[in-house]
């Protein structure tokens, strides 16, 4: 099942199988009190969703902005961004039970939700058709609280500001980074963060910062454990901005970006990750794993990826 394919790494000698776009298109919209209630086609595009939400005045979105793709995918990865996570306004996932091959609806709790991941992302046996949401109704952003986002707002963590400021924020620091698909900007060209941010326990957090010789940046992650930040490790591991192999090149704005230089293939790309992933592991002993969804190959936690290799 295919949404905009903007988080997807296809083998190069394709996909023995049926694919399917995402198509169903709709937005149902009824207020309840202080929150509103968006019953949402899986093929809607979610940046226009977020965008309506902001003219709108419904808050819950808005530092989610500036992401490519459908509202349907944004259950399956529990999308985030800036300090928001999607699930936190997911009230209902419509969903077609391939093994039952009936419809069902399912409560947040039966979902899976972690950081990056969902029962969605981690079997194909559901393909989501639509998204019920809860949104709070107001002019003004949830409390912000990712670091970056609030320097660039000058405001303090916990701070409300005017949805469109907030919205506009991260789509300049999306753009800053590469993240906003832009055909002029050769740095766009990719298929979004590649890694996922690691979520350590105290002691492989200590030992990161003892190799490192310096404090990491980290997140709270609940239960004594944290999440780093995947970019600075790539870039403390001898990968900086602008690093390249071959045709794939660690992007010049985001150390999270690996970026096709013209005609990469799968094979060559993956090749690039994984010597980031050695090198990361190397040097702090800390594994990191891909963000997008690889089809028509796999991602093993070692050797290379025969099955992407060009034929």
């Amino acid at each position: 099942m295919l949404g905009e394919g903007s988080n997807i790494v296809v083998a190069d000698a394709g996909f023995p199988g049926l694919a399917l776009r995402m198509r169903i298109r709709g937005v149902e919209v009824r207020r309840e009190g202080s929150r509103v209630v968006l019953d949402v086609a899986a093929g809607e595009p979610w940046d226009a969703l977020v965008a309506r939400a902001v003219e709108e005045g419904w808050r819950g979105f808005e530092c989610m902005s500036g992401i490519p793709g459908l509202a349907g995918a944004t259950p399956i990865q529990n999308v985030g961004a800036y300090g928001q996570e999607v699930s936190e306004t997911i009230a209902r996932v419509r969903v077609f039970d391939r093994a039952r091959r009936a419809f069902a609806d399912m409560d947040p709790g039966a979902c899976g939700f972690g950081y990056r991941v969902s029962v969605f992302k981690r079997s194909q046996r559901y393909i989501v058709t639509g998204v019920r949401f809860e949104l709070a109704i107001g002019d003004a952003s949830a409390p912000l609280r990712y670091a970056e986002l609030t320097a660039a707002l000058s405001v303090a963590p916990g701070a409300q500001v005017p949805l469109a400021r907030a919205r506009e924020t991260v789509i300049a620091l999306r753009r800053r980074k590469g993240m906003v698909i832009d055909p002029q900007d050769p740095d766009s060209v990719s298929a979004g963060s590649f890694f996922v941010n690691p979520v350590v326990d105290s002691a492989t957090l200590a030992q990161v910062e003892t190799r490192a010789g310096e404090r990491p940046p980290r997140f709270e992650a609940g239960d004594g454990r944290f999440k780093l930040a995947a970019a600075w490790l790539v870039e403390r591991a001898g990968f900086p901005k602008g690093w390249s192999l071959g045709r794939v090149a660690v992007s010049r704005k985001h150390a999270l970006a690996l970026v096709n230089r013209g005609g990469a293939t799968a094979a060559e790309l993956l090749r690039a990750a994984r010597a980031i992933q050695r090198g990361v592991g190397a040097r702090f002993d800390v594994e990191l794993e891909p963000e997008p969804v690889i089809v028509g190959g796999s991602w093993a936690s070692s050797g290379e990826p025969d099955a992407l290799k060009s034929e």
